[in-house]
């Protein structure tokens, strides 16, 4: 279930960076209350969401132990629980390979977090893209979240 964020949910947002440096970066993109913000948009639920931001040798070493994937990825979401009123998940964010994706797709940086933190978000909530029907429902509740929050549709055409 995902709905806009009630003042009524307890809803506890854990943000935490691998290094110094990455933390001086994910500041200079966003601030700790814009990350939240985006969390509170996507997570109408009760629980803990926490946010981790790595560099890419934390970032492949994990998707590597999880999905067996020799690479560093831009997101990993481990959810833990999920039930009508309770989410308690991790998401893995590698700030290098958002950094680059970002560039490589001439989207700005704040724009291309705020999605892949609602990407993320959705995916600890049980949404998917592996096929079609699952992928433009999932991408549709990205853009009506987006759009909520003043960013751009991110699949449309540059």
């Amino acid at each position: 279930m995902i709905s806009k964020y009630s003042s009524s949910s307890k809803l506890e947002i854990d943000i935490q960076f691998a290094s110094a440096a990455i933390k001086e970066k994910v500041s200079a993109i966003a601030s700790q209350a814009a990350i939240k913000k985006w969390v509170k948009a996507a997570v109408g639920l009760n629980g803990l969401i926490t946010l981790r931001f790595v560099n890419v040798a934390e970032g492949k070493k994990l998707n590597f132990s999880f999905r067996n994937k020799n690479y560093a990825t831009n997101v990993l979401t481990f959810p833990y629980e999920l039930s009508k009123q309770t989410l308690t998940a991790d998401i893995i964010f590698c700030l290098p390979v958002i950094q680059k994706e970002a560039s490589e797709q001439s989207k700005g940086m704040k724009a291309h977090l705020a999605h892949l933190i609602i990407h993320g978000c959705l995916h600890a909530q049980g949404l998917d893209h592996e096929g079609d029907k699952e992928a433009k429902k999932m991408e549709g509740k990205e853009v009506k979240l987006l759009k909520s929050l003043g960013f751009a549709n991110p699949y449309a055409p540059i």
